[in-house]
């Protein structure tokens, strides 16, 4: 039976980052990876990634997208949920 794990942050959660090399930088969550204790925000910690050709991705090259950052390096700005 696995447990769920609690987290401060949701999904749509507006974080602000306040260690690391994107001290500073906010953005909306897009996802919460529990089982490694990581989010991933919007427009902070963008990577590059190399893609293959495919049929989805026919001319293949190098794409940017949000890279995974640690839970503890975040904090609740504010929710874009409304709780009324």
């Amino acid at each position: 039976m696995s447990s769920r794990i609690k987290t401060h942050v949701n999904r749509d959660d507006v974080v602000e980052v306040i260690s690391g090399a994107h001290k500073g930088r906010s953005g909306r969550v897009l996802q919460v990876l529990r089982s490694k204790n990581q989010v991933i925000v919007e427009g902070v910690r963008m990577i590059k990634k190399h893609e293959k050709k495919s049929q989805d991705r026919p001319e293949g090259g190098i794409i940017e997208r949000e890279g995974p950052i640690h839970i503890s390096n975040v904090k609740l700005a504010s929710s874009a949920k409304s709780d009324s």
